[in-house]
């Protein structure tokens, strides 16, 4: 019974890729950020040999138990939906739709005519700002809060005192099928909060992404009769393509919880795993200790997940992009991320140095799973790590 658990350390990035001068992020290195505040602990990565990967600093071992590598992004663009699609197998040549001076006024006019509701604000904004700056306007007004960042995104806040959670899915709906086109932007998102000022985001954001335009790994995994199953956001991400069971989370700690005990059921095929926790809580807040402390709970987590491991599971660990808590920004960064992959039936210590493109993962699940990899980008390093 073969099984791959792909888990993403969601903006964890390990350094600046060469092009990142042109994004703004020359500087970013968010594993450097967070890896070297002093409450970051992290044995079960280190053992591993995150530390012996290319560009990383410090955390190396002699002896690392996985094989590793660094990942450079091909895609143009640096937001999870590309990431995502990038390491499935679908390298985006041109980059999605951002809107660095709002949406434009007939985007927002028919939005306002098929929702029946007002909007304010539509501007590129923190998450956690906007609540505080708008939270009380939409209360007394009950306008929707509209707005983006620097990813491609169409962000929509409502309290769910005012605006029913299911409502306020509805109205992502309604921005999903407006935003298409030149407008496509990667994903509308619902995110609700609650309380008095100041306000709180809850749990119940929800992603709608822009469908793949093609099949991912995930299509071809599907096709082949194995299962593809979604922990966290992943479900979303892919807007269901090539899913055939999803685990919603509301945590990083639920997500890990969900894979550990997946390593209980029989099945076959592709565990795909997004903790989202680091880039949502933490390197969007520039909150370095709060990112060191998830990430510190993360690896206790990795630790008892690979004790449970079956003979013929693999673990890939990777990340989808940077977001370095320690720039000015609060948005992500283009970063070069990690890639471990360890098993019983995988060479230890194999240093893949720097790959070209996030689809030489989807390349090397394919071909672990003897499904034909030449439907989709990227090259296998398979045959490198195998025993």
């Amino acid at each position: 019974m073969k099984r791959i658990f792909l888990i993403v350390l969601d903006s964890l990035g390990i350094g600046a890729l060469p092009d990142a001068v042109a994004f703004g992020d020359a500087d970013a290195n968010t594993f450097k950020a967070v890896s070297s505040h002093p409450k970051c602990d992290i044995p079960t990565l280190t053992a591993l040999g995150i530390g012996n990967i290319d560009g990383v600093v410090g955390y190396r071992v002699e002896s690392p138990k996985a094989s590793y590598a660094r990942m450079g992004e091909l895609s143009l663009g640096k937001d999870t939906t590309i990431g995502h699609w990038e390491m499935a197998g679908l390298v985006s040549s041109s980059p999605l739709p951002t809107y660095p001076n709002g949406f434009p006024k007939e985007i927002i006019e028919e939005f306002e005519a098929r929702t029946g509701r007002k909007v304010i604000c539509n501007k590129p904004y923190s998450g956690t700002e906007v609540i505080k700056d708008y939270g009380k306007e939409h209360l007394e007004s009950g306008a929707l809060i509209v707005y983006t960042s620097a990813d491609s995104v169409f962000q929509i806040a409502a309290h769910e005192d005012k605006v029913d959670v299911e409502e306020l899915y509805r109205y992502c709906e309604i921005a999903r099928k407006i935003m298409v086109g030149e407008h496509g932007v990667g994903r509308i998102i619902a995110r609700p909060f609650s309380g008095s000022y100041p306000f709180t985001r809850t749990a119940n954001r929800h992603d709608f992404s822009l469908e793949p335009p093609r099949d991912t790994m995930l299509d071809l995994l599907k096709k082949a009769g194995l299962e593809v199953i979604s922990v966290g956001k992943i479900v979303d991400i892919f807007s269901g393509k090539g899913i055939t069971k999803s685990y919603r989370t509301g945590s990083n700690d639920e997500g890990m919880r969900v894979a550990i005990q997946l390593l209980d059921e029989a099945f076959e095929g592709l565990c795909f795993v997004n903790l989202v926790d680091f880039d949502m809580k933490f390197g969007h807040r520039n909150d370095v200790l709060g990112y060191a402390n998830a990430l510190s709970e993360c690896d206790k987590a990795l630790g008892e997940f690979i004790l449970k491991m079956k003979e013929d599971d693999l673990l890939i660990i990777t990340a989808d992009h940077g977001c370095d808590p320690l720039t000015p920004s609060t948005d992500h960064s283009r970063e070069y991320v990690p890639m471990l992959i360890f098993g019983s039936s995988v060479k230890e210590g194999v240093n893949l140095s720097t790959r070209a493109s996030f689809s030489d993962i989807s390349a090397t699940v394919l071909e672990y799973f003897g499904v034909d990899k030449e439907k989709t980008n990227g090259i296998s390093f398979w045959n490198k790590v195998k025993k």
